[in-house]
């Protein structure tokens, strides 16, 4: 049985699927808000979920992705983290944030800087990232590549790769992180990809970017823990490091995995964040 329940939310113009932890309701610590990458869900929150027990614990799903609406019009994922917090009465929370998500929280600090009190990123830097490693290009080309081709198997083995990170393979990953992995992304294809009249996959709709984020970093004014996986590639590494050197308040520290360290050591993951939550008395 899962420490959490799934929750729904039907706000003016859309639909927020959200996990809840067991446990408090409220706190004096600072709630988590777990924000997780492109094409997954929030179930890669698991173990954070769990974690944590005295203080509230919330993973959405994004637009597009797990139960949540699709992306319509000029919606962007930073106001969608503000409404459900606003529909949820919390003022505001460290955000936890992989990948896409960890872009979303570092926007939504640029852009509702009331909201956040502190950030934890990992495999990002911010939501425009810049990418050189020829490892990370060919695995975004194929992925390109088998999306255009509407090859649902070659998209899936593409995405796959990093799961595994540069330089491992699947027999080095634990077979129940490859699966869930490997499960949410199936399912964002199946629930939110359409097939057009000519039998290919429709492209989704993106949300709206938020602009000129490296700029703006000197703005934040919380506490920032870039913590990446020892095993992602240079360039997911690289940004990391970044951030935690534009940002007054940075930090960078890495734990074993790649791109989702939480899963694949989630122990060191959850205690790297504790001590960081410590540190800031958040």
């Amino acid at each position: 049985m899962n420490a959490w329940g799934t929750h729904q939310l039907d706000l003016v113009g859309q639909r927020i699927r959200y996990a809840l932890g067991a446990g408090v309701r409220t706190s004096r610590r600072a709630p988590l808000l777990f924000l997780h990458g492109g094409a997954v869900d929030h179930r890669m929150w698991g173990p954070q979920l769990t974690g944590f027990p005295d203080r509230v614990r919330i993973a959405p799903d994004a637009r597009g992705h797990g139960g949540s609406s699709e992306v319509t019009g000029d919606c962007r994922l930073t106001d969608d983290v503000v409404a459900l917090l606003d529909a949820l009465e919390i003022d505001r929370a460290v955000l936890v944030g992989v990948s896409m998500g960890g872009g979303t929280a570092v926007d939504t600090a640029l852009e509702h800087p009331d909201r956040v009190m502190g950030l934890v990123v990992s495999g990002t830097g911010t939501s425009e990232p810049e990418f050189t490693d020829p490892w990370v290009l060919d695995a975004f080309a194929a992925w390109a590549d088998a999306g255009a081709r509407g090859d649902a198997e070659a998209w899936i083995a593409a995405f796959m790769r990093f799961t595994t990170g540069p330089g491992r393979s699947r027999a080095q990953l634990d077979p129940q992180v490859w699966s869930l992995v490997e499960t949410m992304a199936r399912d964002v294809l199946a629930e939110h990809v359409t097939i057009g009249p000519d039998g290919r996959p429709v492209p989704p709709q993106a949300p709206v970017p938020v602009t000129d984020t490296w700029a703006r970093l000197g703005r934040v004014q919380v506490p920032v823990l870039a913590l990446c996986g020892s095993a992602d590639s240079v360039d997911h590494r690289r940004l990391g490091r970044r951030l935690a050197e534009q940002v007054p308040y940075g930090e960078y520290d890495e734990v074993t995995g790649a791109h989702y360290p939480n899963l694949e050591d989630p122990d060191t993951f959850n205690a790297a964040v504790g001590a960081f939550l410590s540190r800031h008395r958040l």
